[in-house]
């Protein structure tokens, strides 16, 4: 008799307040000044109609809201979580990736790989270009110091090789155009 007690579990043996561990809302989980709020409620403010017209008004509506999904991409991207499976399991772990679903179903791989290459492809550019006007006009963003990424340098180093210095500064001041 005493072997059947070994194994049963007694829910009740943490007391009374043991129930009100698990909130029904994750607004308490994330913290007031986390990044994620923060993020969250600087792309609030974007224009996404682009976006939104990449989508067809026939045929079934997305599995999670558009402006939802850029959220999550810039939130795992600023995350260094680049892999949409890797961005999926975080959307089933991660409180913050929960708390930006906003109670809406964590999207599976494919969801947000398609996402990417296909809807998001013709609005980033212009997403992005608003964030960075934003933050500009904003006061937030410096533009002393440009960093780019995916840059390709030749490593021959012999003395045939070199750069004019009006191709470099021609090369310069179309990227500050650009930016």
């Amino acid at each position: 008799m005493t072997n059947n007690l070994k194994y049963t579990k007694n829910y009740a043996e943490f007391g009374e307040p043991y129930q009100l561990v698990l909130p029904l809302s994750l607004e308490g989980l994330v913290p007031d000044d986390d990044s994620v709020r923060l993020l969250s409620h600087e792309l609030e403010g974007l224009d996404y109609t682009l976006l939104y017209q990449a989508y067809s008004a026939r045929g079934r509506n997305p599995a999670v809201d558009p402006k939802t999904m850029f959220k999550l991409l810039t939130y795992a991207y600023s995350q260094n979580i680049y892999s949409s499976r890797k961005i999926e399991t975080a959307c089933r772990r991660d409180v913050n990736f929960m708390w930006l679903l906003v109670g809406q179903k964590a999207p599976d791989h494919s969801t947000i790989a398609r996402f990417c290459t296909g809807f998001l492809a013709g609005a980033c550019e212009n997403l992005f270009y608003q964030m960075v006007k934003r933050l500009s006009q904003a006061g937030k963003l410096s533009k002393k110091m440009v960093f780019l990424d995916g840059t390709k340098l030749e490593a021959c180093a012999n003395k045939y090789t070199f750069v004019w210095k009006k191709s470099v500064g021609k090369w310069e001041e179309k990227m500050f155009r650009k930016i």
